[in-house]
């Protein structure tokens, strides 16, 4: 409470940013985001989820108390006002060149991340892989066994406050070159096949019944979910405009990996 307290006062007068006390403050906070122990977001109980303002605002005020400088990691040089993550093998994460994370997000025990990025404030839970060139955003949690696969991006949020990260909840599979932003939540064991965008207005429709069901902002557990589109009528006429659409379930009678190889097979569903 101490801390949100002092990160509450200094957002309301930045004026407070130049005294020492303050300026430790947010490192600190920064610092146990960097080791799991604060979070953006957090699971509740009820399977909803809490998004802490405070701390997303101690992730904002950390840059301007921060100073420009360069980075040498072997024959690169970066020139930023964030350290990178360090320490891999004692926090028990593989890292293949060029992978990149802030110091600042939370890598669990057995994340795997191929040539790949992780922006401050995101949290990464254990047995996640993020594949070749994917991204996962500021602030974005991402639960236990996600795939992120080749060319994902994960949108971040620092701003409006009030705004939501993305989430993916545990064991969720999300297909290359998918995008999915603007605080989008992903159910467990969802399935989304690739090229899939997802925004907070998207229209995900579950076309698996009589009569369409609509979401927006959120992929229920184990959908399987693929690109389609939906006529709209504009001024000049009416036009095909994108959207998600659910097909199918993966199975309770078999395992994730089985489950999630069959859900792609019998929807043709391409990832």
């Amino acid at each position: 409470m101490e801390l949100k307290t002092i990160i509450e006062n200094a957002w309301e007068n930045r004026e407070l940013l130049k005294e020492k006390d303050v300026q430790i403050t947010i490192k600190t906070v920064i610092e146990e985001l960097d080791k799991g122990k604060l979070r953006v977001a957090e699971p509740l109980e009820d399977g909803e989820w809490q998004v802490n303002d405070w701390v997303k605002k101690a992730v904002i005020l950390y840059f301007p108390i921060q100073k420009m400088r360069t980075i040498e990691v072997g024959p690169f040089e970066f020139h930023d006002k964030m350290a990178l993550k360090s320490d891999y093998a004692k926090q028990g994460v593989r890292v293949v060149p060029h992978a990149v994370a802030r110091y600042g997000a939370f890598l669990a025990s057995g994340v795997v991340m191929m040539p790949s990025y992780v922006n401050i404030g995101a949290y990464v839970e254990g047995g996640t892989m993020v594949d070749t060139w994917a991204t996962v955003g500021s602030c974005a949690q991402i639960g236990k066994d996600v795939h992120l696969s080749g060319g994902v991006g994960i949108g971040g949020v620092l701003e409006p406050i009030q705004a939501a990260p993305v989430i993916i909840e545990d064991g969720a599979f999300v297909g290359s070159r998918a995008i999915i932003v603007e605080g989008v939540r992903v159910g467990k064991e969802a399935v989304i096949g690739a090229g899939v965008t997802l925004t907070a207005s998207s229209k995900i429709i579950d076309v698996t019944g009589d009569e369409p069901k609509e979401y927006r902002g959120y992929v229920p557990p184990r959908s399987v979910v693929i690109p389609g589109s939906i006529a709209k009528q504009f001024a000049a006429g009416e036009y095909q405009v994108p959207c998600a659409l659910i097909i199918g379930q993966r199975k309770e009678s078999t395992d994730r990996k089985t489950s999630l190889n069959e859900a792609l097979r019998e929807n043709n569903v391409a990832v």
